[in-house]
């Protein structure tokens, strides 16, 4: 197997979500099959890490972002295969990465790494120097959904917790890729595809959970938390758009998440 250019990976997720290990495990793998391209990790945390060692300083992120920018296209530049591990969680993020690629006529693939929050959450308690929960929960509640623009959604989708033959994954992945070299608009139609098939999914997603909610908020005994209802709802949808469950898995998932999250029990 051969990649005819070089091309930029854009990984997004949030914070304890396994995007640095998926990245190296990627980056591992290209180099195993092929040395034509050799292959860099743009880790926003070691540039803000070089750039101050002082806690979190929201005003120098500017300068953080700048020069993440700078690196990757220079990098893409050089012939080099990009990887940007990073939350990209904004879509003018990850439109940042697109422009670079359009400018420079090469390819992006998105890769959502879309482990659950609560999962993030026990990692990121694992961690050296683990972040605030707050970091976790506010990004989360900030990330920009993948159907707002045409040119917005994952060539791919990963979950860290679930997904245990990476080595399987990531061939997939990379086979994706080479093939699309050969398609010119393989990348279109694949996203096409998965937009039509994840349109679907979210639709049944939101019937399911909303046809559970109307019956829950019709019993008086929950008045005062149907606010709260409604806003767990919202979690649980933003949650699981990744994932791929039965009708029955959504509706015992949504009931177990209401009663664990509310301390209620639902019959």
């Amino acid at each position: 197997m051969e990649f005819k250019d070089n091309f930029l990976v854009c990984l997004t997720g949030l914070p304890a979500s396994g995007k640095s290990t998926f990245a190296h495990k990627l980056r591992k793998e290209i180099l195993s099959i092929q040395n034509k391209f050799d292959v860099v990790i743009i880790d926003v945390d070691e540039i803000r890490g070089s750039l101050y060692k002082s806690k979190f300083n929201h005003e120098k992120e500017v300068v953080v972002r700048d020069k993440n920018l700078k690196l990757i296209e220079k990098s893409l530049k050089e012939k080099k295969i990009v990887i940007s591990d990073d939350i990209n969680y904004y879509s003018s993020m990850r439109h940042d990465l697109k422009e670079i690629t359009d400018r420079l006529k090469q390819r992006l693939f998105i890769i959502y790494i879309s482990t659950p929050i609560k999962v993030c959450l026990k990692w990121n308690r694992k961690r050296d120097n683990p972040i605030p929960n707050d970091v976790i929960l506010n990004i989360n509640e900030k990330f920009d959904k993948f159907q707002k623009y045409n040119w917005d959604h994952p060539d791919f989708i990963i979950d860290m917790s679930e997904d245990e033959n990476f080595q399987k994954i990531i061939s997939e992945i990379i086979t994706e890729i080479i093939r699309s070299d050969n398609q010119p608009n393989s990348d279109m139609i694949k996203k096409k595809k998965y937009q039509d098939k994840r349109h679907s999914y979210a639709k049944k997603l939101d019937l399911i959970t909303r046809k559970i909610i109307g019956n829950i908020i019709i019993n008086h005994k929950y008045d005062s938390l149907k606010n709260e209802i409604i806003k767990k709802r919202k979690e649980f949808l933003k949650d699981n758009l990744g994932k791929k469950k039965s009708e029955l898995e959504i509706k015992n998932k949504f009931i177990e998440f209401l009663e664990m999250r509310l301390k209620i029990k639902i019959l």
